[in-house]
């Protein structure tokens, strides 16, 4: 059956309906921002670690937009994925870090199911949705709300309006942010390709990647704890596994380490070989910032071994040395010219 033909003008007003309802439910935010926004403002800037953003489904994807806006403004920032949380990425998060939770419903399982454990690790929690009688607001330490009075699809599911709204929430709360930090064109120039973060993302791993016993580095057959110890005293969030020539095998994370204590009787005796994340992601020394920051992004790691062409280990990165908390620094002690 031959579908209705549409005349130009049906197209038109049919898109301008759309932009409408999503300019009015923009709009419609200026008279929610009120104390709990401020207080979300003053978690962040109060916080000494990141702003840890996630979302699920066209949430997660305006969660990695507003985490870009965030980066590049001067606000270190990150995304992370609720459902690889539960399996273990939790370990990425600090309870310096801050949470920006985004669910227009705020009933999303994989989120709701985080929460509690990031509340217990003393995490601050701000929570951008809809409802703010949802089971995910009564979990946040803030809640703003970014509810709209109707979608732009005309079925009313298909999530339009409502991610538009959270986006634009955004924008609000990195802005505020820009002013707060006095962060200038000077900073937004450094940050971005056009200037010293462009020349810095073309620095070469080897220059910036820890080495020799900054390496927190244990063999195949080093017992769990004595793998713990190893990270502790590094202090990197994780241990790569070797054998006794230094090839690499594996690595152990702090979410290993989670996944590990979840156990009724965990024995930390065993060899650190019979818990390791095999064949770990890899790079050369010879490539270069930008592409280190791919290839987390891509697999969402924030650790990378750097190994030569032997497959043996000559040095570890962390996400931290490649956008700095404060500085860029080579080989973790020298900030770059």
């Amino acid at each position: 059956m031959a579908k209705p033909k549409r005349s130009g003008r049906e197209i038109l007003g049919q898109a301008r309906q759309v932009l409408t309802i999503e300019a009015e439910s923009i709009l419609a935010l200026v008279d929610k921002v009120g104390p709990s926004f401020t207080r979300a403002i003053e978690m962040i800037l109060k916080s000494k670690g990141r702003v840890i953003l996630t979302g699920m489904g066209k949430s997660g994807l305006i969660a990695r937009k507003i985490a870009a806006t965030l980066n590049s403004t001067g606000t270190p920032a990150l995304f992370l994925h609720p459902a690889e949380a539960i399996h273990g990425d939790l370990g990425m998060v600090t309870q310096d870090d801050i949470v920006l939770a985004i669910s227009n419903s705020g009933q999303t399982n994989e989120i709701n199911m985080i929460l509690p454990i990031l509340k217990q690790m003393g995490t601050g929690v701000i929570g951008f949705t809809g409802r703010l009688d949802s089971s995910m607001a009564a979990l946040c330490d803030e809640v703003i709300d970014v509810g709209v009075d109707r979608e732009a699809c005309p079925m009313g599911l298909a999530p339009t309006a409502s991610t538009t709204a959270a986006l634009a929430m955004g924008d609000a709360l990195a802005v505020v942010l820009i002013n707060q930090h006095r962060f200038s064109q000077d900073d937004f120039r450094r940050f971005h390709p056009g200037g010293s973060l462009g020349e810095r993302l073309s620095v070469k791993l080897r220059e910036i990647m820890l080495t020799g016993d900054r390496i927190p580095i244990v063999t195949l057959d080093t017992p769990i704890a004595e793998a713990i110890r190893e990270m502790n005293v590094k202090d990197l969030g994780a241990t790569l596994v070797v054998r006794e020539d230094r090839t690499l095998e594996g690595i152990f994370t702090d979410g290993d380490i989670r996944r590990i204590l979840l156990n009724d009787r965990p024995d930390l005796a065993r060899p650190i070989s019979s818990v390791m994340t095999p064949s770990p992601k890899t790079v050369d020394e010879d490539q270069t910032t930008l592409e280190a920051l791919g290839l987390m992004e891509l697999y969402e790691i924030t650790h990378l071994a750097v190994v030569d062409r032997g497959h043996c280990v000559v040095g570890i990165v962390h996400l931290h040395d490649l956008l700095g908390r404060e500085e860029f620094k080579v080989n973790g002690k020298h900030p770059l010219p």
